[in-house]
């Protein structure tokens, strides 16, 4: 890019932070039924994909840290989401799993976010080619910081 292209509406990060920006806000309406936060919607799914996990795997698929991921985590318990529990077997390891009330909850959660995007006629074709951009722009930015 050339020094006369760097502004602001030509850079990629910042088309991205605004996109970010906007899911945040959009999930912020779909999830509000159910008082879910975006970041509390993507433990759960991490949860719903494989329930249990021990804390620090389900930090690091989320890339959250344990300053993020810790009062979070005690928000949805309080909230009757999700238990954290310390097996017998070794008690350095908190495990995090599902409630009913997140197992019961999930086809409504998913109906509601459906509705969401499908009142916005989303082209299942577009959505698809710009999720496999968006995997290869992460895996080549996880290359850059090596």
């Amino acid at each position: 890019m050339a020094p006369d292209d760097m502004t602001l509406t030509n850079q990629l990060c910042f088309s991205v932070y605004h996109a970010s920006r906007l899911f945040t806000k959009f999930y912020k309406q779909a999830l509000e039924p159910f008082q879910l936060t975006y970041p509390q919607y993507l433990v759960l799914l991490s949860l719903w994909e494989e329930d249990r996990q021990p804390l620090h795997k389900l930090g690091e698929r989320l890339d959250f840290g344990s300053n993020t991921l810790t009062p979070l985590l005690k928000r949805m318990e309080t909230n009757g989401w999700l238990t954290r529990s310390l097996p017998a077997t070794d008690h350095r390891q908190l495990i995090v799993s599902l409630t009913e009330q997140a197992r019961d909850t999930k086809p409504e959660i998913f109906a509601a976010i459906h509705q969401c995007v499908a009142q916005q006629n989303v082209d299942v074709s577009k959505y698809n080619d710009t999720l496999a951009m968006n995997h290869e722009l992460i895996a080549t930015l996880q290359r850059m910081l090596k």
